[in-house]
């Protein structure tokens, strides 16, 4: 099956069950409003912060398409929302746990959106420069640490030279110029030297370091309007929800109701073929074509004409279509119609008939040989058809032999049936003969 054709049915169910369909999504919208409704406002400030290196060595960041900044800000992003950070700002607002904070970086800057949501708008921009403060002092005291043990590294290691250096000299003094032995110490005070005044060097620029940890380019001002809650949000969530939970109940809906509202209820649900709808508004051709969709459907000349439910034809008012059909038509009324019958016409009464009682009818009439040619779909009035019934014998109950049919020569008696059948032509039945060829099957004439 093409997708094309799986789409229609799918849009079929649904116009089928829009009611449902839009009451659940009516609802869905509702229910959205009414939680947006419920949902007290939150506010969001941002403070923004411009990192700087520090001046020490510290991480660095592959430069990408993304960061083009040296310095590893998603590091630095992580450390902005760290416990050490949160505990921090919770010292320099007074408060047990201040309010969850976001931090982001925008592409290609060297920028940290520091962002924290509250119910109260000011509490909001208050926290987002705290955790900003707390950070840069974190930086800082961090920076300020690592730089401090280099210094203490560095002049540890110059103490070391020079006590080194004051070695040598010692043994320089015990030695004879000229010798290997002074010539080695020499050397290797030269070294020392050397060594020693790179430190000193190092000792120096590390003392002389200006720690810039960063700055803040843009304070967090208390928001006029609140981030949440908002309404397209809770709105098309609601308008969703009710969508998808409304085409999950069309389609249930769909599957476990068989009532038969409609022509394409019948045709869908039993498989039949819908000759004829009369369930609205009849043209003035409605009645010619049923018949010729009756007589070109039927296998044979005797029609069964069953209505369903067995009492539609109680509470409906005939509607007489005068149209003449060249079949015989049977009501069941006579126990050997179902016998005689080469075919069946079903007259389903539409929001009364159900699609389990059209299949029992089907499966009833295949069991006695009698194909079912198709439907008609009617509502409050049947079609009213007058029959031309064949000539039969009046056989005694109590003889139970098979005997054939009579052929009676004199005009057939037409009697009107109950609404739903069809009405037979007078050219099917052989009139006007002579009451002399009155016969049974097998006798001499």
């Amino acid at each position: 099956m093409s997708s094309g054709t799986d789409l229609h049915e799918h849009l079929a169910l649904l116009r089928r069950r829009w009611l449902l369909l839009v009451g659940c999504v009516v609802f869905g919208g509702t229910a959205g409003l009414a939680l947006m409704r419920l949902t007290p406002p939150s506010y969001t400030a941002t403070t923004q912060v411009l990192v700087t290196p520090v001046g020490v060595p510290e991480q660095t960041n592959q430069v990408t398409g993304r960061q083009r900044e040296s310095l590893n800000l998603d590091t630095e992003a992580q450390v902005a929302r760290s416990a050490v950070v949160a505990a921090r700002a919770a010292r320099a607002l007074r408060v047990e746990e201040p309010e969850p904070v976001e931090v982001s970086v925008p592409p290609n800057s060297a920028v940290l959106s520091i962002t924290v949501t509250a119910s109260d708008a000011a509490l909001a921009a208050t926290q987002s420069r705290a955790y900003a403060q707390a950070y840069l002092d974190n930086r800082r005291e961090s920076a300020l640490a690592a730089l401090t043990k280099q210094q203490r590294a560095v002049l540890a290691k110059l103490k070391q030279v020079n006590t080194a250096i004051n070695t040598v000299i010692k043994q320089l003094g015990t030695l004879a110029r000229g010798s290997a032995e002074h010539a080695i110490a020499s050397q290797r005070q030269g070294v020392l030297n050397r060594q020693a005044a790179g430190l000193a060097v190092k000792y120096d620029q590390l003392r002389t370091v200006t720690l810039t940890p960063g700055t803040v380019i843009s304070q967090a001002q208390p928001p006029e309007t609140p981030s949440a809650p908002s309404l397209p949000l809770y709105l098309g969530t609601g308008i969703m929800a009710g969508l998808l939970a409304g085409s999950a109940a069309a389609y249930t809906r769909d599957r476990l109701d068989r009532r038969l509202r409609t022509a394409a209820d019948v045709e869908r649900l039993t498989g039949l073929p819908v000759l004829g709808d009369l369930s609205g508004p009849r043209g003035p051709g409605t009645g010619h074509d049923l018949a010729c969709a009756a007589v070109a459907a039927c296998p044979g000349k005797r029609l069964l004409v069953q209505t369903l439910p067995a009492g539609l034809h109680e509470a409906a008012q005939a509607d007489p279509v005068p149209v003449s059909v060249p079949l015989t038509v049977l009501d069941g009324s006579d126990v050997r119609d179902l016998s005689r019958a080469d075919a069946a016409l079903l007259l389903v009464g539409l929001g009364r008939a159900g699609a389990d009682e059209v299949a029992a009818a089907v499966l009833r009439l295949g069991r006695h040989d009698v194909p079912v040619i198709g439907a008609v779909t009617v509502t409050d009035a049947l079609p009213s058809f007058v029959p031309l019934l064949e000539p039969r014998t009046h056989t005694p109950l109590g003889k139970l032999v098979a005997t054939g049919e009579l052929e009676v020569s004199a005009p057939a008696e037409t009697t009107p049936l109950q609404a739903g059948h069809l009405q037979a032509s007078p050219l099917q039945t052989g009139s006007h003969l002579p009451a002399s060829h009155l016969r049974r099957p097998g006798q001499p004439t």
